[in-house]
């Protein structure tokens, strides 16, 4: 990853969600997969603790783009995909 790409993280306590905004293409995915975590309209728009930790990675795995993926906290190790 470029030293000056933007990302976001978001965290449950459990897994954070790390979103890429320069790789979003908007597909939409994440808002209708997991409206509850994912609202574009609210600040902040990602709210993993509205969702189970599986639930989160099942929806991650599905992102088109790339744009979102994950690390469980314990682990420390680079996102998922």
């Amino acid at each position: 990853m470029a030293s000056n790409e933007i990302k976001k993280e978001y965290t449950n306590g459990e897994i954070t969600v790390v979103w890429k905004p320069k790789k979003c293409i908007h597909s939409g995915i994440c808002v209708k997969t997991l409206p509850e975590v994912y609202n574009p309209k609210e600040n902040p728009w990602v709210k993993p603790h509205n969702a189970t930790t599986n639930a989160l990675k099942a929806q991650i795995g599905n992102c088109p783009s790339g744009a979102l993926s994950f690390y469980i906290n314990e682990e420390k190790n680079r996102p998922h995909a």
